[in-house]
């Protein structure tokens, strides 16, 4: 049976929340369930804007599909997300230059299938932390260049420049992963807000060490704003075989 807790905060520094997240353990469309993280940018009720509303569209095209092929089914909505995003921002100026980045995940039958536009991560937790997705941003490039070292880069002047996002070109470029799960895996979901403030070996102590999946989120968070909370935080945590 599966066990989801989800929170955002807004962290110590922000006027403005900007993370968006959606759960939900039943169906969504052909969907046998949907979590979602969101990490807005743009100026001021832009990025907010940007979230939410990729958020909602997302959650609307993938619940009236009937798309069997849950990849198919999230790229089509992706796409159609970046479509209205860009619209939106075409009519309303306030609303020009935003984005957002966008984890989603879907479990069938034991197995995890992840999306991912943007920095925002989804990592595995067992005896270890696996980081799953794939950071698309300039310092990532960097480190797989060789031009960085990875312990260099939470403190690298642009680690905030992402190379793609939801709403940043005509087209999105969408990265899958599949990732059979096991006994003892719980999924980590969460916007940058955490992982700029926290290492994964201090993500993983403080998962490993709370008792229940809402202790864990909010561990999470404390931790995160206790060592700056510079930007808003987004927490999903998923237990599979709870």
């Amino acid at each position: 049976m599966l066990k989801t807790f989800s929170i955002t905060d807004i962290g110590k520094l922000r006027e403005l929340n900007q993370d968006y997240v959606f759960t939900s353990e039943e169906p969504v469309g052909t969907l046998s369930n949907l979590f979602i993280v969101a990490d807005g940018m743009g100026g001021h009720n832009a990025g907010d804007y940007a979230s939410r509303y990729t958020v909602e569209t997302l959650v609307t095209e993938l619940g009236t599909s009937t798309e069997e092929d849950p990849i198919k089914d999230i790229e089509r909505a992706i796409g159609i997300a970046n479509d209205h995003i860009r619209q939106k921002a075409r009519q309303d100026s306030h609303l020009y230059g935003m984005g957002t980045t966008l984890v989603v995940a879907t479990i069938k039958d034991d197995v995890l299938q992840v999306a991912n536009v943007g920095d925002s991560r989804l990592y595995i937790v067992n005896d270890k932390i696996t980081q799953i997705t794939r950071d698309h941003s300039l310092v990532e490039e960097m480190i797989r260049m060789g031009g960085l070292e990875r312990s260099q880069a939470r403190w690298h002047p642009d680690k905030n420049i992402i190379t793609r996002a939801i709403g940043a070109s005509e087209t999105v470029k969408v990265d899958f992963f599949k990732v059979p799960l096991s006994k003892g895996d719980v999924i980590l979901m969460c916007s940058d807000g955490l992982t700029n403030m926290l290492e994964d070996e201090e993500i993983h102590v403080i998962m490993k060490g709370q008792r229940d999946i809402v202790e864990k989120a909010e561990e999470l968070v404390k931790a995160a704003n206790d060592n700056g909370g510079a930007d808003n935080i987004a927490v999903v945590i998923i237990e599979p075989f709870a």
